[in-house]
């Protein structure tokens, strides 16, 4: 069975933002599930809707709601309203994210791993970040690593937040191998 990534708003946004969902799409196509709290924070930004809006309608992404009462639900509460202890209240967008994930067993995309990676580690989460789509898609010949610099720029420009000043940096200072 193929692997769902099950985006937050966070990660798809920061594609998003610089125009570069192709690369998703490219890499994920009938693979990326945005949980349907995601796709409601993202309404807040309309022209980001509307990239979303022409990746669902060519089938590259759907959007996929919690059904009540399931153990998605309950974990997505416990996340959002009441954690246990030791543990902190999330987004909805990072814990429909995150218990979709779990109940369907799938991967994760998020960047936000100072806020999920207690829940990544206690549900034995696989998960991805912008920086590792940024890598998959340099691998794969989708981006060149300058492409992948101004891509990085443009992404901090937009506020978004990354491990690194640069995309070359980040895979120096993760050690990644081409």
């Amino acid at each position: 069975m193929t692997e769902k990534y099950f985006f937050d708003t966070d990660c798809v946004s920061a594609f998003l933002w610089v125009r570069g969902e192709s690369i998703l799409s490219a890499l994920y196509s009938r693979r990326i599930v945005l949980p349907a709290q995601v796709y409601e924070e993202l309404k807040r930004v309309p022209h980001l809707l509307k990239r979303v809006d022409t990746m669902k309608d060519r089938g590259d992404l759907v959007i996929e709601s919690i059904e009540m009462d399931s153990a998605e639900y309950y974990d997505y509460l416990q996340m959002t309203t009441r954690p246990e202890a030791g543990m902190r209240i999330i987004g909805k967008g990072e814990a429909a994210g995150i218990a979709m994930a779990k109940a369907r067993d799938g991967i994760l995309a998020s960047n936000n791993l100072k806020d999920i990676s207690a829940y990544v580690e206690k549900y034995d989460l696989k998960y991805i970040t912008t920086g590792d789509i940024l890598v998959e898609a340099l691998r794969k010949g989708l981006i060149s690593e300058k492409e992948g610099d101004m891509l990085w720029m443009a992404m901090i420009r937009k506020r978004r937040s990354l491990p690194a000043k640069s995309f070359t940096e980040y895979m120096r200072d993760r050690k990644v191998e081409l």
